[in-house]
């Protein structure tokens, strides 16, 4: 980060090689959208480059900070998407003849990701830090800048709203 500070393009362009996925990744399962969560990914390394001289270590180094930053824009994203339109956003299914396992796996799939669709955007992104980025719960609570014990509360709703919405949705196919 001190040679990026001093504006060194080489260490940068290595902090994006090896940095680049984790904010991508975490853009795409919130938003659900390839094109934006480039846009968040590439956003977050510009906001790096820009911040550069005023760098501080944090919990999580450069990691952490681009995944808070990452986390931050997408809470940004789908809150204005939610005063963006009052339509409903209309269900699609796929009809498409499957093998059974194919399509148990594939409902199961499609079931988590609709449950944790509807959740409200921080236990969204509490579940999203936690189980698919495999954050320990100190570091996701710094992401999302709260002390470890209201992190640990807000994942509690969360999986508690999770199994209300998948148990919801069991007895809708049955």
């Amino acid at each position: 980060m001190a040679r990026a500070a001093a504006r060194d393009q080489s260490a940068f362009r290595l902090l994006v090689e090896r940095y680049q996925e984790r904010p991508y990744r975490l853009a795409w399962r919130m938003l659900g959208d390839q094109a934006e969560a480039e846009d968040v990914a590439q956003e977050a390394f510009l906001r790096l480059w820009a911040k550069a001289s005023e760098w501080q270590s944090v919990r999580g180094g450069v990691p952490g900070w681009l995944v808070r930053v990452a986390t931050n824009m997408c809470l940004d994203k789908l809150r204005r998407r939610r005063f963006s339109s009052d339509e409903e956003v209309p269900e699609t299914e796929d009809e498409t003849p499957l093998a059974d396992a194919q399509m148990l796996a594939a409902e199961r799939v499609s079931s988590a990701a609709e449950a944790v669709a509807a959740l409200p955007d921080r236990q969204r992104a509490a579940i999203i830090l936690t189980y698919y980025e495999e954050l320990p719960n100190l570091d996701a609570a710094a992401v999302m800048e709260m002390n470890v014990k209201a992190f640990e509360s807000l994942l509690l709703r969360a999986r508690t709203a999770l199994r209300t919405n998948l148990s919801h949705l069991q007895e809708e196919a049955a």
